[in-house]
């Protein structure tokens, strides 16, 4: 018998064992009637929880009315809203019998533990659906993005007779801060620039801001003449066109062969010079110029100083200064205070300095310590 060809074009393949058609064929029907990963994941824990009502009822001893709390956690982990939703909806349908009918012992106490939980993670659920994920990959971006804006504050190496200290706190101590940090060795790397911002608003709103500023901030920084930055920075925010859409920021270079220092500001509280020689803490005055994302045209107002061998210089966002009801000057004299006494005299660096001046956790915070040794 002749064999029969095949036409050009057509591709064979090989034979595909039956079990795993036989599984194409489930995850098909699956599919069509709607059985989706999360679909079986809400039955699954469903039955879990009639399984628990069941122990609630015949074996309290064994299972007491606390396992539907771990019901509960598992769905938060893996299911979307609609999931948890009809999840905690089961939860409370079955409770309510049990209660009612008297079958089992729950107490008004682990009822209210119950509400409680099932409000605190249905809200939990909302928050990570908005990510569109569930369960780990959503901790993991967050922990990335956490990373990544951290990695932008990172300091460049510098050579001997130099250090930068740095101090980051975020209200109420969210995983992202309003206050970021971005530095570059630039000039064949002589030049140190360092840029200290505080955008509007606090916690991972401001988070989201700060990680997008800061990649732009750093990509600016150390390509472009120092007295550009700030106007460079501005442009690029006015450009976002944010409802929140202004920043305050202080940029730092400073020469690391003369100690010669120059500092610009746009809106943020000014620059501390501390003299290793008289022991006292200068205030350098960059008042003057407006926060990012304001005007079109930013004026540029810069100081100019030497390091000298043991001095240090100070730059920090007004968190640090700022207390509700108080004037900005006195924060600004408490600071000071508290750098003669931690910096001045060695006795630690800028989280020294942040536990001494004992700012609240209600706003971001970030300090950095420019040394000369």
């Amino acid at each position: 018998m002749g064999q029969t060809s095949v036409p050009s074009g057509v591709h064979t393949s090989a034979r595909v064992p039956r079990h795993e058609n036989a599984l194409v064929r489930v995850r098909s029907r699956l599919r069509r009637h709607g059985m989706g990963l999360q679909v079986t994941a809400t039955v699954i824990l469903v039955l879990l929880t009639f399984i628990a009502s069941v122990g609630v009822i015949g074996t309290p001893v064994w299972v007491p009315p606390s396992v539907f709390l771990l019901v509960e956690l598992l769905g938060a982990f893996l299911l979307r809203l609609r999931g948890m939703v009809v999840l905690c909806l089961a939860i409370v349908v079955q409770v309510v019998v049990i209660v009612w009918t008297g079958h089992g012992d729950v107490s008004p106490g682990q009822q209210l533990v119950l509400a409680v939980s099932i409000v605190a993670l249905v809200s939990f659920t909302v928050h990570r659906d908005r990510l569109g994920l569930q369960g780990a990959p959503s901790d993991l971006m967050i922990v990335d993005l956490r990373d990544r804006l951290a990695a932008h504050g990172r300091i460049p190496d510098l050579p001997s007779g130099w250090r930068v200290d740095t101090a980051m706190r975020s209200a109420h101590a969210e995983a992202f801060s309003g206050d970021f940090l971005v530095a570059a060795r630039a000039g064949e790397h002589e030049l140190l620039e360092v840029v200290l911002v505080d955008v509007s608003g606090k916690g991972q709103g401001a988070g989201v801001r700060s990680l997008q500023l800061s990649g732009a901030f750093g990509g600016l920084l150390g390509s472009m003449p120092r007295e550009q930055f700030l106007a460079a920075a501005n442009t690029y925010l006015l450009e976002r066109s944010w409802e929140e859409g202004f920043a305050t920021a202080i940029h730092v270079a400073v020469d690391l062969t003369t100690g010669e220092f120059w500092v610009a500001s746009a809106g943020h509280p000014p620059a501390l010079h501390l003299h290793a020689g008289s022991g006292l803490v200068e205030i350098i005055d960059t008042i003057g110029a407006p926060a990012l994302g304001i005007v079109r045209d930013l004026p540029r107002v810069e100081q100019t100083g030497r390091l000298e061998r043991g001095d240090a210089l100070m730059v920090y966002t007004d968190g640090v200064v700022e207390v509700p009801g108080s004037d900005l000057d006195l924060g600004i004299d408490r600071l000071m205070g508290a750098a003669e006494r931690v910096v001045a005299t060695g006795r630690g660096g800028a989280e020294a300095v942040l536990d001494a001046v004992r700012a609240g956790d209600g706003d971001d915070r970030g300090l950095v310590l420019v040394h000369r040794d």
